[in-house]
């Protein structure tokens, strides 16, 4: 079977976005997009060419500039001065995975035929997508509101022969990379900048890319905290089926259900002369890390929703011979959600830190830091300040952007989401997040192992094998930054069985 995706006006899934990057698809213009696209630019040339009446970003000026009227003969110069001037992003580089999900994102949204875009224009973005050439792309700049205008200029400038693009790992000129290929610059036409620009794929992508981390973190983090439930010898009654049918929330019950799976079969959570209650970090793991899941599964509805909707503006109906400037660029439902994502997946660093904090603390039979000679050994005393400290930076972090809004253009766009930072900003958190559970996975292990010859469960037991070919039992002070790099990368690495779509 060939390994390729066909885009058509079918709705990308998280699934098919998730096969597409994993699988290395290619990407190819179905011939019901492809007409889609030609029949849009068809009917816009004739408007343009038939018509004198002003339209907005055509033969309008841009943003406060809209009053200022556009010769024919200079509607693709126009075009091309809003790539080149709107290029103003700052800071660091975007993850090369997350510009070639910008990359797919548009190129879907193009694909829908409501842009008024040329047919060349977005083959040559699919050329981009499949030769693996990543144009550069800077964190800061946008507002999220006339789309993320400034990393979408960044994103195209190559199309005209400027900027940077990575190829093979070695970061060139654009111009460069455009005579290796024996490719011409595209000449924009009416339309076609703000087509490119006007969109919300710098979020949304960031969104994507989130998500599917996130995807993979609620179920580690239940893992993680089974693995050290049995290593705090915890009780099992906290997460029985009976005790959530009276509090229905889907992920509770979900949550519970999966813990019950993780610790079936073991001896330590079976056994008896238990502590009557523990604390709310064991206790709770199904109302905390539930609710959690239910926050990721609302924030997925409404990516998956934005991914597959046209964004730009003006936006063309050709069907229905209008031509209509609005706000769909707005990034408002993205913002929100992605703080709400901020948010919820940082709970689930905040209540592992506890975990760990009572793991070393000498609680159960389990030695002080969780090392045979303290005093002399530090032991796992500082990976919980490490952790600490993340925690704390995942809060200051998860302070919502889409409560602010600094006016541009102005004062026409007078109200903006400030969704790109909430984007660049979630995704931080859900590395902190990874980091934290690394943490966490580190300090249980180490106090499983003094459980023995105790067993927990026939998963867990396979899961303290693998970790233990690469992350060791720590028998005396060493560098310890190395050991939780190792344990962290063990999490990223490995595959999880449940995927959302």
């Amino acid at each position: 079977m060939e390994n390729i995706h066909h885009i058509s006006p079918q709705p990308l899934t998280f699934e098919i976005i998730y096969n597409i990057l994993t699988e290395n698809k290619k990407l190819h213009l179905s011939d019901e997009a492809a007409a889609l696209i030609v029949r849009c630019k068809k009917w816009l040339d004739h408007k343009l060419q038939t018509e004198e009446d002003p339209v907005y970003g055509i033969n309008t000026g841009f943003g406060a500039l809209h009053n200022r009227s556009i010769s024919n003969a200079d509607l693709s110069k126009l075009q091309e001065n809003l790539l080149l001037s709107h290029a103003c992003g700052a800071g660091p580089e975007v993850p090369r995975d997350v510009v070639r999900l910008m990359l797919l994102l548009k190129i879907h949204a193009l694909s829908l035929g409501k842009s008024g875009i040329q047919l060349q224009t977005v083959n040559r973005l699919i050329d981009f997508f499949n030769q693996d050439i990543v144009p550069v792309v800077l964190e800061l700049g946008s507002l999220g509101a006339s789309g993320d205008l400034a990393p979408l200029a960044h994103l195209f400038l190559p199309l005209l022969g400027h900027g940077e693009v990575w190829v093979e790992n070695e970061k060139i000129p654009a111009s460069e990379m455009l005579e290796r290929n024996n490719w011409t610059p595209i000449k924009l036409e009416a339309k076609e900048g703000l087509a490119l620009l006007n969109g919300t794929q710098f979020m949304s992508a960031h969104a994507v890319y989130t998500l599917l981390r996130a995807f993979k973190v609620e179920q580690q983090a239940d893992i993680v905290a089974a693995l050290s439930l049995d290593a705090f010898n915890g009780r099992i009654d906290p997460f029985l089926e009976i005790l959530h049918t009276v509090r229905p929330h889907p992920g509770q019950i979900e949550t519970a259900a999966y813990i019950r799976q993780l610790l079936e079969g073991s001896e330590l959570i079976s056994q008896k002369n238990k502590e009557v209650q523990d604390p709310y970090s064991f206790r709770c793991i199904p109302q905390v890390h539930g609710a959690v899941k239910d926050a990721i599964n609302y924030v997925a509805k409404v990516v998956e929703t934005e991914i597959n909707s046209v964004t730009d503006n003006p936006i063309v109906f050709p069907d229905e011979e209008q031509i209509i400037s609005g706000g769909n660029f707005h990034g408002e439902p993205l913002a929100l959600a992605l703080d709400f994502l901020g948010i919820a997946i940082s709970e689930l660093a905040s209540i592992s830190e506890r975990r760990v904090y009572r793991l070393i603390s000498g609680e159960r039979g389990l030695p002080v830091f969780l090392v045979a000679n303290p005093g002399l050994n530090s032991g796992f005393m500082i990976p919980q300040y490490a952790a600490a400290s993340i925690v704390s930076l995942n809060k200051q972090m998860a302070t919502p952007a889409s409560v602010d809004s600094i006016p541009s253009s102005n004062e026409q766009e007078d109200h903006v989401s400030m969704g790109g930072n909430a984007a660049t900003k979630t995704l931080k958190i859900v590395y902190n997040v990874e980091r934290v559970l690394g943490i966490e996975l580190f300090n249980a292990a180490q106090a499983l192992d003094f459980r023995r010859p105790a067993k927990t469960s026939v998963f867990l037991e396979n899961l303290m094998a693998e970790l233990r070919e690469q992350v060791p039992f720590i028998h005396e002070d060493k560098i310890m930054y190395m050991e939780i790099e190792k344990a962290v990368e063990f999490l990223r690495n490995k595959p999880t069985e449940r995927f959302r779509s």
